[in-house]
Parts: structure tokens; sequence; C-alpha cells
């Protein structure tokens, strides 16, 4: 796809050379990185139109990796694995991959692949990886929230909450809405879970959790992450 701008992350020297080359001969932009730390770097800075990931890279797993950019964007991620067991499609797809290739493959069908997903991709969805809130700084890539310059440590559940407020922030997000994305359909009256943990939260983000500036309460509402 002429002018596409794909990211191509595997720790394959060789086949990142040889795949950058197709690329770029059938009018492909092209970055290239090694490892899950330079995935991240490259999709928050570079904004590719598609990310072609191996899941077996030496730092980060790919898991991880999608979960890393799922935070913040919906570019489409097309897994290149040679791993070829169903549970680690399964596994990839529920992570938040769009599609997944085995190795060994063929080029042309590689190339119509990456051509489907940008085809499918919905315009306007990505957002800034990282997100600067008074003294806060919340990187949605690498899934952490730095207050003051040192990094505040958030439990699995309290990041899933941060991070669905700060993707929809200025954005009035419901009660269910946040207690489906967080805890799943079932959940969708459990209201004192979010007393609880935003209690949590603002005592962690906020310089004074009586009367916050970033996580706002709309009473019987919902909450709102103000920047």
């Amino acid at each position: 796809m002429s002018g596409s701008r794909v990211l191509v992350v595997d720790d394959e020297p060789g086949l990142v050379r040889a795949l950058a080359i197709n690329l770029r001969a059938h009018g492909w932009e092209v970055a290239t990185g090694a490892d899950g730390a330079q995935a991240l770097d490259l999709a928050a800075s570079w904004h590719p139109d598609v990310v072609l990931l191996d899941l077996g890279l030496p730092d980060i797993p790919g898991l991880d990796v999608i979960a890393g950019i799922r935070g913040w964007s919906r570019v489409p991620i097309v897994v290149l694995s040679a791993r070829q067991h169903g549970e680690d499609k399964v596994d990839a797809l529920d992570a938040g991959a769009d599609d997944y290739v085995t190795k060994p493959f063929a080029m042309n069908e590689l190339l119509a692949r990456l051509r489907a997903a940008v085809r499918r991709a919905a315009p306007g969805d990505a957002t800034e990886a990282v997100v600067v809130a008074g003294d806060l700084e919340i990187d949605l890539a690498r899934r952490r929230v730095l207050r003051a310059g040192t990094e505040v440590r958030l439990s699995p559940t309290e990041w899933a909450i941060v991070e669905v407020l700060v993707r929809n922030r200025g954005r009035l997000v419901s009660r269910e809405q946040l207690l489906r994305e967080v805890w799943g359909p079932a959940y969708t009256s459990e209201t004192g879970y979010l007393r609880v943990y935003t209690a949590q939260l603002r005592r962690k983000l906020e310089v004074d959790p009586s009367n916050p500036r970033h996580l706002l309460t709309q009473p019987g509402m919902g909450y709102v992450f103000e920047v």
C-alpha cells in the first residue's frame, strides 16, 4: 500500500533486512526495531499505519508490547511468529492483535494481510502515548505513572482504571463503562469497587486527595480525568 508506514519488530536481523527490502520495493515506508522497548518507542514517536510484531522478543514479551501499544493506540498489529499453537494465536488476538501470521510465510500473503489491516483501521483512534497532567506524567505505552519525576506504584486494577480514564480524558466515563472495561460485564452494578479504588488512586496521584484536580467524580454518573 504505497505511502503507508509499517513498523517491523523482530530480533532476527536477516529477516528484518529481507522484510524491509521487500516492503520498500512495494512502496511502504519502513522503520525497524529489534526488541520490545524499541517497538514501544517507535510506535509512539513514528506513528506507523501498521505494526508487524514478533512475539519472541529478547526483553519484553510480545503480548506485553501489544498491551502497551493498545493502552493508547488502535494502530493495527499483525503478529509474525514461529509459534503455531492455537492458544498462542488466541492469546495474541485477545491481547489486541488484529492478525497472526506464522513463520515461514509467503511474502505476497503477508503483504495482502498488511494492506487489509491498514484498510480496516479506523481513522482518528490514536492519542498521545504520554499524557502530562500537572506533576503527573502518564505513559500509556510503558504503562506507568510518574509524579514529580518519581514512579508511582499502581496495582494492575488501579492502572486499568487510570488507563480507561486517561484514554477518555476530558470526557465523562460512566460507572457502568468503567466497571465493564476493568472488571467485566458481570460487575456493572458493583459501584462500591469504584469508590474504594478511586479513593486509593487519589491518595497516590493527587496533591490534595480531598480536593482532587485530575480524578473527578460526577455524582451518580461517573468519572472524568482532567489534565
